[in-house]
């Protein structure tokens, strides 16, 4: 009678466990800013199935936050810019002012070049196209 139940309840084992699994992922996700839970997802998105999963949801959600950035992006990966610097040259002359902008700003967020690499020459124009970007806003 016992084991009987036991086996009828095997769907609910299955749903506590993966509840329990969520759980512990939004756990980790909030913790120090989901610190600990790079890891695993670098670990998850190694299997191909998940990465496609995870590259789709994050472009779902860079669409829904900054349409500009995600059409840049889409048309630098299309390109394969990200691999050549100079097909990121070209392809870069191929978008629009805003995905410009958008891809800039987010580079800049990101580190960009740091000034104490260059040489003033270069240094002199970072600092006038930030100037000159600071205005048209």
């Amino acid at each position: 009678m016992l084991s009987s139940i036991v086996t009828l309840l095997i769907p609910v084992w299955i749903l506590l466990g993966l509840v329990a699994l969520l759980g512990v992922v939004a756990l980790l996700g909030r913790i120090q800013g989901g610190r600990f839970l790079r890891p695993v997802i670098a670990l998850i998105s190694k299997v191909p199935l998940f990465r496609r999963g995870l590259q789709k949801a994050s472009n779902a959600a860079l669409e829904r936050s900054n349409p500009e950035l995600a059409s840049a992006m889409k048309k630098m990966q299309r390109s394969g810019a990200l691999r050549d610097p100079n097909r990121a040259q070209a392809a870069m002359s191929q978008l629009t002012a805003q995905e410009r902008r958008a891809l800039i700003q987010v580079q800049e967020e990101q580190g960009g070049m740091a000034p104490e690499a260059t040489n003033r020459q270069m240094r002199r124009k970072l600092d006038k196209a930030k100037r000159d970007s600071q205005r048209r806003r």
